[in-house]
């Protein structure tokens, strides 16, 4: 399978067997896995280096551009082989079934496919309330009153062409408003995004580096820019 599959991770040892186990299930043994860390310590790379022979295309890629889940979709980024290249979470939230779809629309000439929570047959399934309410209200009227083509701008659960990926320049500075940013840049600058209905479930082992308060005002910003302020 031709797809680079970038996954950014922070101490997930209790969830990296079960994430690797579904991915070979689900996308066969030879698509490229790109684990993104920071730092040697990490509790997800024992457990990931057991699976280094069962998955040949499995690589561990240290964070080059500074702490944080930025840095490693970064780092992820960079060292891509394959043209579709997929951002999905280290925690399981997200649903593995719907990347072969994903991978039907890339191949129709979709340059961003965005796994949506909140179009007609998607779901979010726990969570923080406040994280959930703003974030459909974002997604909601981005598309409605921006005219973005997904109802779930913030979601990272993205497949993107590395052709665009070598294009755009990020700007995004905190962590995960990278999907925002890099959605109302394909869209202004007319790439072609779909979107399909997805399925987010809250983890059930390790915790969330999401930091609402901190990155709320760079959400902000690409919120913004999508409305060309």
């Amino acid at each position: 399978m031709n797809l680079s599959i970038v996954i950014p991770v922070y101490n997930e040892g209790e969830q990296i067997e079960g994430l690797l186990t579904d991915i070979e299930k689900y996308l066969g043994a030879d698509s490229e896995i790109l684990l993104g860390y920071d730092f040697d310590e990490d509790s997800t790379l024992p457990p990931a280096r057991k699976f280094l022979s069962r998955l040949p295309a499995l690589r561990l890629i240290k964070n080059t551009y500074g702490r944080g889940p930025l840095g490693a979709i970064r780092s992820g980024f960079d060292a891509a082989s394959h043209e579709a290249v997929l951002v999905m979470m280290g925690d399981r939230s997200d649903d593995l079934a719907d990347v072969k779809i994903m991978l039907d629309l890339f191949s129709q000439g979709c340059e961003v496919v965005a796994a949506s929570r909140y179009m007609l047959g998607g779901k979010q399934i726990g969570g923080p309330f406040l994280k959930r309410m703003l974030s459909r209200l974002a997604g909601n009227s981005l598309h409605f009153l921006a005219g973005i083509p997904t109802h779930d701008a913030t979601n990272n659960f993205k497949l993107y062409s590395r052709k665009f990926l070598k294009q755009v320049t990020i700007e995004s500075t905190g962590g995960f408003e990278l999907a925002l940013e890099l959605t109302v840049k394909a869209h202004l600058q007319g790439y072609k995004i779909r979107e399909i209905p997805t399925t987010w479930r809250d983890r059930t082992a390790g915790k969330s580096r999401f930091q609402l308060a901190k990155w709320l005002p760079k959400y902000l910003k690409w919120y913004a820019a999508a409305f060309k302020i």
